[in-house]
């Protein structure tokens, strides 16, 4: 056995076990050992019951006194309750609410582990433990057990049905019987940084030894731990190093910055731009002007004035003779954005042409012709400009709007679309949802990164309260003010349960309420996603003029939707949002000069959903926003699926490991552009290789 066979081969796996630890991604050892504990518990110095006290988070190995589904109070909550002892006359309680699967798992005498927080049942006296988790043991303290008991114990995400202790007793076995490999970490750089080799590492990080600071291990900052995690850092930044620097070897093309050029993005400015725009629209002019492809993000907050960048990069393409594409994920967006690129190069005579899948054939044929002979100089459209009908023969800029909606193949396949005589087009990306330029450079590795972190003068930060139920009648009260000061205002549901449905019949009930009861004398408008794309156009325009002053709304109106004279948005149900899209609704009013304001109504909040909310009503940061939301998400969830770019991680955090993150970037990109040897790196491409797939989730590096 070595780190590269497969699981089902090792003793006590199995095809059908290595069949369930397959679906978590583990297939070979290597995956294996690489699933580290997500906790750790000090079980060699255990206390009795009689020991507990109420306000500490401790384990407890006890035996089952009995246990039932309880049918007193509230049926509905499947409230399981159990009893344990462990020998002494005193009892331990335990509740699960929502606990009918247990109901089988417990049985009289049984011995199990409980880890959790010790509180005070007022109701029968007892201590008691709400929602612990548990591990069952072992009838007897057999061998096996020392591994489960009398120690620190690794406390593993269960597999399916394979335990944690399952699990536990799987890592000691492979860990004792697997040979000591050569170490892939450079030696120079194992040396530098004093880390331990990798076997003993996964070794004490799997199975720490006696007297190992515990608060250290959950905090993942043992010598042993740090090893793993700056090296699943390590390899993912030479890996992304390396893909970087085999984009910068396709041929691309060399765009010209002349001065008519300049002359030409002086004629559309609407306005001076900051200077963040101007630093960035350098940087992409510079990236024009090479003759490999441009990769490059740019990040800025909502109105932060991305839009109008990727403007400026557009008319340097087409003053070089190419055209430009606009890839936006919805339909409203594109709208908004073939109508705001139309207007803006009117005064250069561009033809800018809009392409969506709901278009009727006739028209959608058209646009097409359009953009197939060259007559459309810039092209706005959502994933029908992906479809293979499409052809974009002098594609010589694409720019993908909120990134993160789309998926990696999918950037790929728009780049594709503009190859010609083996040259690339460039590639702009944009996202609204900022986040630190270490973790960006990460997530969006083979991206050079841009960020705009300042918003166009004369705006006024906005105002934003927390609201709630009982207070709407004030809300409506100040929506009223608003209207009749001549401003508008924004009412937003939440999609609930990821039903479309549920939230129109939401906001269709409100709309009804707001224009024939709050707000009989004022035009209230209705926006949702399940309207055809004129009804949403029009909705869109009346709002727009002013035709409506009220616009109730889904979250259709997230992005895209931009009126300078909007100066309010409610957002119902506050606590069901997310922080980033919070933050997006906000970012609908505060275009104009008028102050605006920002009211979160919400039903009870639970400890979560009123940090959201406090850092909201603290905040209008969208960098911290966006920080303070990974936080309190996690990355894996902030990020969404694995297609929008997130690593598969096992040990490393990008959050709480920020510091060995940037260490490890730094030391991966001086090895990659200066290595010790030819032989050093050739073994490290060779790791890679074997390695970046499996372990990343990203694409292949070549």
């Amino acid at each position: 056995m070595d780190f590269t066979t497969p699981l089902q081969y090792v003793r006590g796996v199995g095809p059908a076990r290595a069949e369930i630890l397959a679906a978590k991604g583990l297939h070979i050892v290597d995956d294996l050992l690489a699933y580290a504990p997500f906790r750790y518990e000090d079980r060699a110095n255990l206390k009795p019951i009689s020991a507990l006290a109420p306000g500490e988070t401790a384990t407890v190995l006890v035996q089952v006194h009995s246990a039932r589904l309880a049918s007193y109070r509230r049926p509905s909550l499947g409230l399981f309750e159990a009893v344990f002892t462990d020998g002494s006359p005193h009892r331990l309680r335990a509740r699960w609410f929502h606990g009918a699967y247990l109901a089988d798992r417990f049985a009289e005498g049984q011995r199990v582990a409980l880890y959790g927080k010790i509180e005070l049942d007022s109701y029968t006296g007892d201590l008691l433990m709400l929602h612990p988790e548990v591990e069952w043991l072992g009838e007897d303290d057999s061998a096996d057990d020392a591994l489960h008991t009398g120690r620190i114990v690794p406390i593993y995400e269960a597999a399916g049905k394979i335990s944690t202790r399952s699990l536990r007793t799987l890592m000691h076995r492979v860990l004792l019987e697997l040979p000591e490999p050569p170490d892939p970490l450079p030696v120079f750089l194992r040396q530098r940084l004093k880390l331990p080799d990798r076997l003993a590492a996964l070794r004490l990080a799997h199975f720490p030894p006696p007297g190992e600071d515990i608060r250290l291990l959950n905090a993942f900052r043992t010598h042993a731990q740090l090893r793993l995690i700056f090296e699943e850092f390590f390899w993912l930044e030479c890996g992304l190093a390396l893909k970087r620097s085999r984009a910068r070897l396709q041929p691309g093309i060399s765009f010209v910055l002349d001065a008519r050029v300049r002359e030409r993005i002086k004629q559309m400015l609407p306005f001076k731009p900051t200077i963040a725009q101007k630093r960035v629209l350098g940087e992409i002019a510079r990236d024009m002007a090479q003759p490999h492809p441009m990769n490059r993000l740019l990040q800025g907050d909502v109105g932060s004035g991305k839009t109008l960048v990727a403007a400026e990069a557009a008319i340097i393409a087409v003053e070089n003779g190419f055209q430009t594409a606009v890839l936006a994920p919805t339909e409203v967006l594109a709208a908004q954005h073939f109508v705001y690129f139309k207007n803006l190069f009117h005064p250069l005579g561009y033809t800018v042409a809009f392409l969506s899948g709901s278009q009727p054939a006739r028209e959608k044929d058209a646009v097409k012709s359009s953009i197939a002979s060259g007559r459309a100089q810039i092209c706005v459209g959502t994933h029908a400009l992906l479809e293979e009908n499409v052809e974009i023969p002098a594609l010589g800029l694409a720019i993908v709007d909120e990134q993160h909606r789309f998926g990696v193949m999918q950037r790929l396949r728009l780049f594709e679309k503009g190859r010609r005589d083996g040259r690339f087009p460039d590639v702009l990306v944009m996202t609204a949802t900022p986040i630190p330029r270490t973790l960006a450079l990460t997530l969006y590795g083979d991206l050079d990164v841009s960020s705009i972190d300042e918003l166009p003068p004369g705006r006024k930060p906005i105002v934003t309260r927390h609201v709630t139920e009982d207070q709407i009648e004030q809300v409506y009260s100040f929506l009223q003010k608003q209207v009749e000061a001549g401003r508008q205002a924004y009412v937003v549901y939440p999609v609930i349960d990821e039903s479309e449905t549920q939230a129109v019949k939401a906001a269709r009930k409100m709309h009804e309420h707001l224009s024939q009861t709050v707000f009989p004398r004022v035009a209230v408008g209705l926006l949702h996603g399940k309207l055809k794309p004129p009804e949403k156009e029009a909705a869109i325009q009346d709002f727009k003029s002013g035709r409506t002053r009220i616009l109730v709304s889904t979250t259709v109106v997230e992005v895209g939707v931009d009126v300078p004279n909007a100066t309010v948005m409610v957002v119902e149900q506050a606590e069901r949002f997310g922080l980033a899209q919070l933050h997006q609704l906000r970012g609908r009013v505060g275009r104009g000069p008028a102050q605006s304001y920002c009211l979160l109504v919400t039903a009870k909040l639970n400890d979560a959903a009123r940090e959201r909310i406090r850092t909201l009503v603290d905040s209008t940061d969208g960098f911290h926003i966006a920080e303070m939301d990974m936080k309190l998400r996690g990355p894996g969830e902030f990020f969404g699926t694995r297609q929008a770019g997130i690593p598969a991680l096992r040990i490393a955090s990008i959050v709480r490991d920020r510091e060995l993150l940037e260490l490890a970037r730094s030391e991966a990109l001086a090895f990659i552009e200066n290595p010790p040897s030819e032989e050093d790196l050739r073994r490290a491409v060779a790791h890679i290789r074997t390695h970046w797939q499996r372990r990343y989730g990203l694409v292949n590096v070549a």
